[in-house]
C-alpha cells in the first residue's frame, strides 16, 4: 500500500500524525485514566509538531525526544495505511466516542462525563435537555460550545491584548498573554493572561487579602464590553468568555487572566509561555544546577538539597543567565 501523503497544514507538516496521537492521549485521559500513557502520547505529538519537516518513518520519529519504540511503530502503521488499528478499536465502541465528546465541552471532566454517559446523556443535544443538573462552569462551556471548539487566530489575540493593555496599562499594570500565542503560534485554543502591579508581592500577606487588583481588572474589561460571562472569580484567577467589542461576529473566547505577585512575575511568565516539553528541560537543567525552579521562584538548592535562597528574578534573561543557558526566544520553546 502507497505512503499516506504529507497533510496540507503548512505550519506543521505532521499534524495528521499529531492529530492521532492527540486522539490517543484523550482516550488514555478520559476512559483509561492512565496518567503515564496520556502524557507518552502528548509528548510525541509536541515533539513532532516541533518538527519543520515530515518524519517519513517511526525510526526517524525515534531520534526525537519523548518517541520511543511502541510509539514509533504506530507512526510507521499510520504512515503505510493512513489508520492505526487501534484507534480503530477504540472508536467502535460509542461510549468511548460520547465520553470524549462530552469532555470537550469546558467544565466537564473525564469522570463527569462518564457519569452522564453511564446516565444515558451521550450528546450536545442531551446535554441541552439537562440543564439543571449542570454546574455554572458547565452551562456556559455548553452554551459557547460551538465557539469554543474554533481555533482563535493570532490577529484576533492580538486585537484583544491591544484592548487590555490600553485599559489598565496606565493603572500600573503588566500584562503577558502566555501559551501558544507567546511562543509566536498562528492559533491558539483559549487565551491565557497573566497580570502583575507593583503593589502586589508575595510578602505583603495583608495586601494580598485584602486585594482587588484582579476583580478591578475584570470590572473594567466588563466596562469595555470585552468579558461577556464570568465562569469564576477568585482574588488571583478569573475564568471567563470574551468577544471583542469591535466584531460582534466574532466568536466567544474561552479567557483566563491570572494575578501574580510582582516578585514572581516572571518565573510564572516563564512557565504559563512553555510548552509542557520545554518546561521539564529548564526543570531538569535547574536541578543539575543546584536550582530549582518553578512557576513561583527560582531557588537555590542548599546542602541538604532541599530549596534555600530565592533568586531575584526582574526578567526572563535573568532565569536563563543564573541557569547558564542562552536565551532562548519563546518561539523556540516547544522543545
Amino acid at each position: 500500500m502507497s505512503k499516506r501523503k504529507a497533510p496540507s497544514s503548512s505550519s506543521n507538516p505532521n499534524y495528521d500524525l499529531c492529530e492521532f496521537l492527540t486522539e490517543l492521549a484523550n482516550y488514555e485521559r478520559n476512559v483509561s485514566k492512565n496518567v503515564y500513557k496520556y502524557n507518552a502520547y502528548r509528548k510525541a505529538a509536541s515533539s513532532l509538531s516541533a518538527l519543520p519537516q515530515r518524519v517519513k518513518s517511526g525510526e526517524e520519529a525515534k531520534k526525537l525526544p519523548g518517541i520511543g519504540e511502541k510509539i514509533a511503530k504506530k507512526i510507521d502503521e499510520f504512515l503505510e495505511t493512513g489508520k492505526l488499528r487501534k484507534l480503530e478499536e477504540i472508536n467502535k465502541d460509542e461510549n468511548n466516542i460520547a465520553i470524549n465528546l462530552l469532555t470537550r465541552v469546558s467544565g466537564i471532566g473525564p469522570s463527569k462525563a462518564k457519569e452522564l454517559v453511564n446516565s444515558g446523556v451521550k450528546t450536545i443535544e442531551d446535554l441541552k435537555q439537562i440543564l439543571e443538573r449542570l454546574t455554572h462552569h458547565q452551562r456556559i462551556g455548553l452554551k459557547y460550545f460551538d465557539d469554543f471548539e474554533k481555533r482563535i487566530p493570532r490577529h484576533e489575540i492580538q486585537s484583544i491584548e491591544k484592548l487590555i493593555s490600553e485599559t489598565i496599562g496606565d493603572k500600573g499594570y503588566i500584562v503577558t498573554i502566555c501559551g501558544s500565542y507567546r511562543r509566536a503560534k498562528e492559533t491558539s485554543g483559549d487565551i491565557d493572561v497573566l497580570i502583575t502591579h507593583a503593589n502586589y508581592t508575595s510578602t505583603e500577606k495583608e495586601s494580598k487579602k485584602k486585594c482587588t487588583l484582579l476583580k478591578d481588572v475584570v470590572e473594567m474589561l466588563e466596562e469595555k464590553n470585552l468579558i461577556t460571562d464570568r465562569i469564576s472569580l477568585g482574588e488571583t484567577k478569573f475564568m471567563g468568555v470574551c468577544q471583542l467589542p469591535s466584531n460582534k461576529e466574532l466568536p466567544h473566547r474561552r479567557l483566563d487572566i491570572r494575578l501574580v505577585p510582582h516578585d514572581q512575575y516572571y518565573c510564572a511568565v516563564l512557565y504559563f509561555t512553555g510548552s509542557d516539553m520545554f518546561n521539564k528541560n529548564m526543570r531538569a537543567h535547574a536541578l543539575e544546577r543546584k536550582y530549582t525552579l518553578n512557576e513561583y521562584t527560582l531557588r537555590r538548592l542548599n546542602a541538604q538539597g532541599n530549596p534555600g535562597e530565592v533568586i531575584n528574578v526582574s526578567s526572563e534573561e535573568d532565569i536563563f543567565k543564573t541557569l547558564g543557558l542562552p536565551y532562548k526566544d519563546p518561539k523556540d520553546r516547544d522543545s
